[in-house]
């Protein structure tokens, strides 16, 4: 029976924050003999699609789920994308500009930032990411949007961001690279709800599935698969969600874990 194997990529394949920009040659070795083995191995991230680096696209995995589960791609086509509706895109934007709040809006394959968003421009520029799929020049009403992130100045806009999204019930947020950053989603898309739509498009059952993570961003898929596999160097707090743990990223947890607990 075919497997279906979910990697997230920060802090479980790679950690560009802390310059691992690159999957050591013993995962990917891993995960190549998964393949030959007839399973399936797919990148499960909060990344938007404009985020993946040349070496993951080019790697050969079989699929992704993107944007914490708002993009399903499969076969080079997309079969599921979760967008924000467009007039909440258009009011918050709206509020963000008037307050001078920094955002980025991730499309189902480019992402946004304004010119004169410099602070955003220049993290994304430093950790990595390929300027080619981002766009400057955009008209915000035209946008299919999957996720949104801004970047606060100081606390007290920080608060008003939070007063902007508590209005919006549908849509929740949480700090994500750093404590003046919020990452923004639609509640019904998650890594989980779109592992489950790709394993019934694949017609394989949940106790076939693994998946690896570090972050609170995998705690659903961590305890949704028949597998939640969390990576050494996650919190204790994520650890407790997953069935199994492996070794950090640095240590080649991905790979030790596929040879632990997936392949036969």
């Amino acid at each position: 029976m075919r497997k279906a194997v979910f990697f997230d990529i920060d802090g479980t394949l790679i950690d560009c924050l802390n310059g691992m920009n690159d999957m050591s040659d013993e995962v990917k070795k891993a995960i190549r003999e998964l393949q030959t083995q007839g399973n399936y191995a797919f990148i499960a991230s909060g990344r938007p699609y404009a985020f993946l680096s040349e070496e993951i696209l080019k790697f050969g995995f079989d699929g992704f789920v993107l944007a914490n589960g708002a993009e399903i791609i499969m076969d080079n086509k997309i079969i599921y994308a979760g967008e924000f509706d467009k007039e909440f895109v258009k009011e918050v934007t709206d509020e963000f500009d008037s307050l001078g709040i920094q955002y980025i809006l991730e499309g189902e394959h480019y992402s946004y930032i304004k010119r004169e968003h410099k602070d955003m421009w220049d993290f994304y520029m430093n950790i990595g990411i390929s300027s080619k799929l981002i766009m400057s020049d955009f008209d915000v009403d035209k946008l299919h949007v999957l996720k949104a992130e801004t970047l606060c100045s100081n606390k007290e806009i920080e608060d008003k961001c939070i007063e902007i999204m508590d209005r919006n019930p549908q849509y929740g947020y949480f700090h994500s690279i750093g404590a003046n950053t919020f990452e923004i989603y639609n509640k019904e898309n998650t890594k989980a709800s779109a592992i489950i739509k790709l394993l019934e498009y694949l017609d394989i059952s949940r106790e076939n599935s693994f998946a690896f993570g570090d972050g609170t961003n995998d705690i659903e898929m961590l305890s949704e698969v028949g597998c939640g596999i969390a990576m050494g160097n996650a919190s204790d707090y994520v650890k407790s969600f997953a069935h199994k743990v492996t070794d950090t990223v640095y240590e080649d947890g991905a790979a030790k874990g596929i040879y632990k607990y997936i392949l036969d």
